[in-house]
């Protein structure tokens, strides 16, 4: 296991992207650049009738107007997800063709796209096409959608389930829930959200001078999306296609997988032989950006005498939008976490994928996890009330002792290491959580509600998830010494050039600054993870890490023949090669001048790494959260936040920090107010600006009491497990437990989220009837 020791260092990509010296997908100029609008869909379902195209072609500046009718030399994205459906038959095939062609079937949907040399012209011409449609009822709301006679999403899939995955021993837990002294029940629900990364989606493409098309997009995932797109859409060797993603502003989920726009905008590119950009503006954004979350879960929770538990039964209800594909399964992926860090006999679980007509979901930052952790928190915080135990006390007294370890639980995971009561002693003493009566008492005398929220979170991270994992790296030492490293892993944003540069430098004994980084363009490696899961440092880092120990084996012979000596003989360290017991050495730059070159290969000496993980990791913490709200404008305020996550070894203290405090943020912001709304009756998002969709602000929060505690893996040769989504998943179960708690002694059983100043003014309204 690697010995590198953490070393808070701060982000070296700042100051240019701070500066305005970041290369984004907007801020390239080629020569000739088009600019493609899409005309989309104003109805939630609709039948086309006829598109005139005529007018808008006529316009000056136009270059092209594209509708289905043009796109015969490219495919749809195909749709369909390996799970069944409840009849035990595949899912369906839902392949999304690039512009609607004879129905649309959610608001935002595209039906033309127009290039034209300014998006001016772009925007003229598209309020000229005339397009006739025949309106048809629609359903948005998944409980609505599984009714009797709803309208259907898909004329072949009539009762709209796109799935139903179970796992678990459903008997055995429907017989120890009927055996429990106490069971706790709670149908509730997780709104629908969407990412709103700071840069937006975009692409550019262009025909290059070898005949490839060239895909400059904003995306976490080059490999991906260039093989989905040459397999998917053009039926071409993906080495046909190069994908070059520059700087991404923030990603979350979002922005992986194949999105029609790239597509179209590399067809118009080939099309026109010139090159075609689109950048989505805010409110496309919030209609086709692929959204997340929204369930409705339905769970019991079993206890014994004691107050062990039993059993769980869980069925979450997903709407999946309109289509179904290989995104649409962040519901099941990582179910496995609603076992939470418990001892849990029996577990069975259900995942419904329901059709209904909106923008599709997919992962969003946890994808799935933050939803697990809830469901099984929350249902601890009100067993624990319904039978007078202490919320902590509960969660401790059935944890899962370090000497359990491999731990299977009765659902999905096994768990290879942790100390889950280590987490908690520590985020009790930081929330100090024996002086929280006192603070209530003080909130009441200000006639404010005060609550605390527990939540114990783990998650499933830095592995094979429902299909093998893999990155690649590669490192040269240059002539001049300095060290170039190549990573598969992507960074959006997230700090991964500081964080893979910085293992380089320690590995070697270097400034940081010796350490140049290059990624995400397709031509740099064979392959590469890209960016999501939770995986960069864990299996991308592990990648850099075995590339960095075979370039200095190599390395090492290249020295023992100048200084000639035997291999055995030389020592490593702080850059220079040495012989043993003498003062003589070289330094990188001498031995890589010195490298044999091979035909095709730059100068210097370079040597690749791959990693392929055989195990997941398992990061895991203990979040504590404080409200106060007031009882005359149901206005919720944070007022205290402590939080313990075990990551494993930690590299970089400081970026981790980042992590956990951006992650949290998502998760309360979730809580108090995020949410995508749509009109039950037109289809119509109603959230779809920054003027209704409440982002959180950070003047809403306090200072943050975080710390790390580090249980190392043996699943990667780092010992990390992860922290992208770590501050996400215990946030969301914190926060709504608070809020919960400070309801509870008006008689609120429980509050669904979001906890708007509005619907928390009418739940305490309510409650005082």
């Amino acid at each position: 296991m690697s010995t590198i020791q953490a070393k808070s260092v701060r982000r070296r990509e700042d100051l240019r992207l701070l500066t305005g010296r970041g290369n984004y997908t907007a801020d390239a100029r080629p020569g000739a650049m088009a600019v493609a609008v899409f005309l989309r869909s104003p109805y939630a379902h609709a039948r086309i009738t006829s598109i005139d195209t005529a007018a808008a072609r006529a316009l000056p500046g136009v270059f092209g107007v594209f509708t289905a009718a043009d796109l015969t030399d490219v495919s749809p994205i195909p749709g369909g997800i390996g799970f069944p459906r409840p009849d035990g038959g595949p899912a369906p095939k839902t392949d999304r063709k690039l512009l609607a062609e004879d129905r649309v079937r959610f608001v935002g949907e595209p039906v033309a796209v127009v290039v034209a040399d300014s998006r001016a012209a772009g925007l003229e011409a598209a309020e000229a096409i005339l397009v006739d449609y025949d309106a048809l009822p629609l359903v948005t709301d998944a409980a609505a959608a599984m009714a009797q006679g709803a309208p259907a999403v898909w004329d072949d899939v009539p009762d709209n389930i796109g799935f139903l995955w179970k796992r678990g021993d459903a008997d055995g837990a429907a017989a120890a829930l009927a055996g429990s002294a106490h069971v706790t029940t709670l149908d509730f629900c997780v709104s629908r959200v969407t990412a709103n990364s700071m840069e937006p989606r975009g692409a550019w493409a262009e025909v290059a001078a070898d005949g490839r098309l060239e895909v400059h997009a904003s995306h976490q995932s080059p490999f991906a999306l260039r093989n989905g797109m040459a397999s998917g859409n053009f039926g071409c060797a993906p080495t046909d296609i190069r994908v070059v993603p520059g700087d991404v502003g923030g990603s979350f989920g979002m922005k992986s997988g194949v999105h029609l726009e790239p597509v179209l905008v590399a067809w118009a590119a080939r099309r026109l032989g010139r090159p075609v950009r689109w950048v989505s503006d805010r409110t496309e954004g919030f209609l086709t950006d692929e959204q997340a979350r929204e369930m409705r879960i339905s769970a019991s929770l079993g206890l014994d005498k004691d107050g062990r538990f039993t059993a769980l039964k869980l069925r979450w209800d997903v709407n999946l939008g309109a289509y179904v594909s290989g995104r649409s399964g962040w519901g099941v992926g990582n179910i496995g976490g609603i076992a939470g860090v418990y001892v849990i006999p029996y577990i069975a679980a259900e995942v419904c994928g329901v059709l209904t007509h909106t923008v599709p979901t997919a992962a969003y930052r946890g994808a799935g996890r933050p939803e697990a952790t809830y469901a099984i928190e929350r249902l601890i915080d009100l067993a624990a009330r319904e039978i007078g135990v202490s919320p902590y006390e509960l969660r401790r007294r059935n944890l899962i002792p370090p000497s359990a370890m491999p731990y299977k639980t009765a659902l999905t995971f096994t768990y290879d290491c942790g100390e889950f009561e280590g987490n908690m002693v520590m985020a009790a003493e930081m929330a100090d959580l024996g002086g929280f009566p006192a603070r209530r008492a003080d909130a009441e005398a200000r006639g404010k509600l005060r609550g605390i929220g527990l939540c114990n979170c783990i998650e499933v991270a830095g592995g094979p998830f429902l299909r093998p994992a893999r990155d690649q790296a590669s490192l040269r030492i240059a002539p001049d010494g300095t060290l170039v490293l190549r990573s598969g892993s992507m960074s959006v944003g997230q700090g991964l050039e500081t964080t893979m540069t910085q293992l380089v430098a320690e590995r070697f004994g270097v400034d940081i600054e010796q350490v140049r980084w290059e990624g995400g363009d397709t031509d740099l490696l064979p392959g590469g993870k890209g960016n999501g899961g939770s995986g960069a440092l864990c299996i991308g880092g592990s990648a850099v890490m075995l590339a960095a120990d075979k370039v200095i084996e190599t390395a090492r012979k290249v020295a023992a023949e100048i200084l000639e000596a035997a291999v055995v003989d030389i020592e490593f360290s702080n850059g220079r090669f040495r012989i043993a017991g003498t003062d003589r050495s070289v330094g990188l730059a001498e031995v890589a001048r010195a490298a044999p070159i091979m035909p095709g290969e730059e100068g210097g000496l370079t040597e690749s790494g791959e990693f392929v993980p055989t195990a997941v990791t398992f990061p895991n913490g203990t979040h504590v959260c404080e409200v106060e709200i007031d009882k005359e404008t149901g206005v919720t305020e944070i007022v205290r936040y402590s939080a313990v996550e075990e990551l494993g070894r930690v590299l970089n203290p400081l970026i981790v920090t980042g992590q956990i405090q951006g992650g949290v943020v998502q998760g309360i912001g979730q809580a108090l107010g995020e949410v995508i709304i749509h009109d039950k009756e037109s289809g119509q998002m109603l959230t779809a600006s920054f003027m209704d969709y409440q982002m959180p602000r950070a003047y809403e929060y306090p200072e943050f009491q975080l710390a790390t505690r580090e249980v190392p893996t043996a699943v990667n040769p780092i010992g990390a497990k992860g922290v992208g989504e770590a501050g996400t998943v215990g946030a969301l179960g914190a926060a709504m437990n608070a809020i919960n708690d400070a309801l509870a002694p008006l008689g609120v059983r429980h509050f669904d989220m979001p906890a708007t100043p509005a619907r928390v003014w009418e739940a305490i309204r309510m409650a005082s009837r």
